[in-house]
């Protein structure tokens, strides 16, 4: 059995370390933002109210703030192991690979917000356009940081 070199197998669990301070910056970047789009800082409050059965307006903003950073924190090592995973199907780290996982991670981001928390939100009907084309943009913000910082990161390691 042939033995792996040590940083291979280190290689990966940096990667994921990458991914979560990469996430924290881009985070810190989506908020520039979400504050600058009209329903912009919406999301996070709408998925509070989710999970407190009320309306965004009526959300806690402590936790509307905990779960944006922790869903954004998260995210980064999410993008890790999508990054892996598409590496693995195209034979290694490539713009393919990056290209695939990232645009699979936003579909999934936008997806997860739209068709899952936005409809069991008390919001009314005429906002929603709105904070779906507001949550792409923050989304697609976020993922432009996220993205080169992990591909570079994971070069250097």
């Amino acid at each position: 059995m042939e033995s792996v070199p040590l940083v291979t197998t280190l290689t990966a669990s940096l990667r994921f370390v990458i991914g979560v301070a990469a996430a924290v910056v881009a985070t810190v970047a989506m908020d520039l933002v979400m504050a600058r789009l009209p329903e912009g800082e919406t999301p996070p409050f709408v998925a509070a109210g989710v999970l407190t059965d009320s309306a965004p307006q009526h959300a806690p903003d402590r936790l509307a703030n905990v779960v944006h950073y922790i869903a954004g924190w998260l995210t980064g090592p999410l993008f890790v192991w999508m990054l892996l995973t598409s590496e693995g199907l195209v034979g290694g780290q490539s713009i393919l690979a990056t290209v695939l996982a990232a645009a699979v991670l936003y579909a999934l981001m936008v997806g997860f917000f739209v068709f899952v928390v936005l409809p069991r939100s008390r919001l009314a009907s005429v906002r929603t356009a709105d904070i779906r084309r507001d949550w792409a943009i923050s989304a697609a913000a976020y993922l432009l940081v996220l993205v080169p910082v992990v591909a570079l990161g994971s070069r250097l390691v």
